[in-house]
């Protein structure tokens, strides 16, 4: 199955979940709250659509969509065997938990989410596996997962550690020459910042995937297989906890969009000084956040 028909596929049924959640003659949301919600592009959504109003789930005139039948189970459409890569499992693992607000503490239903995700409960336990090593999860006494807190020195650890290797891949960043193909990554990524910017009022929510993806984009230009697996770990923790407290989360990420664009903007104006400065402030307040949810949590 071609990986453009999947992600349609997968679309599909993801909207078909949310037209569940519906009654017959509310509305949809817009294309664009579509497309951050099924983490697609708006052409992905538009064909989605207009199949699902093909089939008479919904009516679509203009900008109105209506709900008019409760989607049917055949109504849903065959992906792939084969499961998630551990990359989409790790994706799919730090979205349940930022999206459904799950506590430390929580019973792991490995069961559930190995169906829910379409895959092997084995990879699921050897997935959790490789997170107990940092402390992220742990065996409960009587079998099965739980997730759990972190105490301030291991945050305080983890965020000087952090600033380490952002730093230096910021100044690689830097440096990289003109006709580099990242460079152009990072202009969309300064598009996306600005497009969420003036959208924060409805989709702040938002804000942690593409944190997520502006980091790992400058991290990416290091190239040193010993730190792969700690940048994975570290995202996981940051953009876990970033979410806990959800005090003024919008004018928190509303500042962090602001702190992303100056490193952005001194990366594309070649100013390695600059962004060092911009980093190092975007750091520190991402170390503030971290501590700040620990203290809220009472986990210190």
């Amino acid at each position: 199955m071609a990986r453009t028909d999947e992600r349609f596929r997968e679309a599909f049924n993801a909207l078909l979940t949310i037209c569940e959640g519906l009654k017959v003659g509310e509305t949809l949301p817009s294309e664009t709250q579509l497309a951050a919600k099924l983490e697609v592009s708006r052409t992905v959504v538009r064909s989605v659509l207009t199949r699902l109003d093909n089939e008479g789930v919904i009516q679509w005139e203009g900008r109105s969509k209506t709900l008019l039948r409760a989607p049917r189970k055949g109504d849903q459409l065959a992906t792939r065997e084969e499961g998630l890569s551990s990359e989409e499992l790790e994706q799919r693992f730090l979205d349940w938990i930022l999206r459904f607000d799950v506590p430390p503490g929580t019973p792991i239903n490995v069961t559930e989410l190995a169906r829910n995700w379409n895959v092997q409960q084995h990879s699921l336990q050897e997935f959790l596996a490789s997170l107990s090593r940092f402390s992220l999860v742990r065996r409960r006494k009587r079998g099965g997962w739980e997730l759990l807190g972190f105490t301030s020195d291991f945050a305080i650890e983890l965020s000087d550690f952090r600033t380490v290797l952002e730093l230096n891949a910021v100044s690689k960043f830097a440096q990289l020459p003109d006709d580099a193909p990242i460079w152009a990554d990072l202009k969309k990524l300064k598009q996306e910042h600005l497009e969420l910017r003036d959208q924060i009022d409805t989709r702040f929510h938002d804000f942690s995937l593409l944190d997520e993806r502006f980091h790992n984009t400058i991290g990416g230009v290091v190239k040193n297989r010993f730190t792969a697996e700690f940048q994975r770990v570290i995202a996981l923790i940051f953009h876990y906890h970033y979410q806990w407290d959800k005090k003024d989360e919008q004018e928190r990420n509303a500042a962090a969009i602001t702190e992303h664009l100056r490193l952005i903007d001194a990366l594309l104006t070649r100013d390695e000084p600059a962004a060092l400065a911009a980093a190092k402030d975007h750091l520190v307040t991402s170390k503030q956040t971290l501590l700040a949810s620990l203290g809220i949590h009472d986990f210190a």
